[in-house]
């Protein structure tokens, strides 16, 4: 027993060390409706420019929000750059499978990577902006949304 004990440690450990997480925060929604002038301000400090990072978005809704995914307008000001939006189509979910992230009861998480490989960062501070563009204005059924970083470990 204490073998398997050890073992299962030794395993847990070598899997949590894939990532050191820098940043997470998220905004509530009263009553749990985002209304698109609702725009969301996040701000955090790199150090470690020799570091490679994930970004995602994140998400909770309940089980009710009526849609498989979120269209984000998502505006990044990097230290020393110009304001740059996009569009992105986060999926939520797929008709087949469900939901895609994890869920709790009724409350639904997702954290969508938004970069499809690691990237390095500049020193400096990062504002990242984050307006729901759906037609369902105001979108209901989300509890919170914002952004969390992570420091790849390699």
């Amino acid at each position: 027993m204490k073998r398997l004990l050890f073992f299962t440690s030794i395993i847990f450990l070598f899997t949590a060390c894939n990532s050191i997480d820098i940043y997470e925060k998220t905004e509530p929604f009263k009553d749990h409706v985002w209304s698109s002038n609702n725009r969301l301000t996040f701000k955090f400090d790199i150090t470690d420019t020799t570091a490679h990072y994930n970004i995602y978005a994140v998400v909770r809704h309940l089980d009710s929000y009526h849609w498989n995914n979120i269209w984000l307008n998502i505006t990044t000001i990097a230290p020393g750059d110009t304001e740059r939006t996009q569009q992105v189509n986060l999926k939520l979910g797929d008709n087949a499978k469900g939901w895609l992230g994890a869920a709790m009861d009724d409350i639904i998480e997702h954290r969508v990577q938004l970069n499809q490989t690691p990237i390095q960062l500049k020193q400096g501070n990062y504002t990242f902006i984050l307006q729901q563009i759906m037609r369902e204005d105001p979108l209901q059924f989300v509890m919170n949304a914002g952004i969390r970083v992570e420091k790849v470990v390699q």
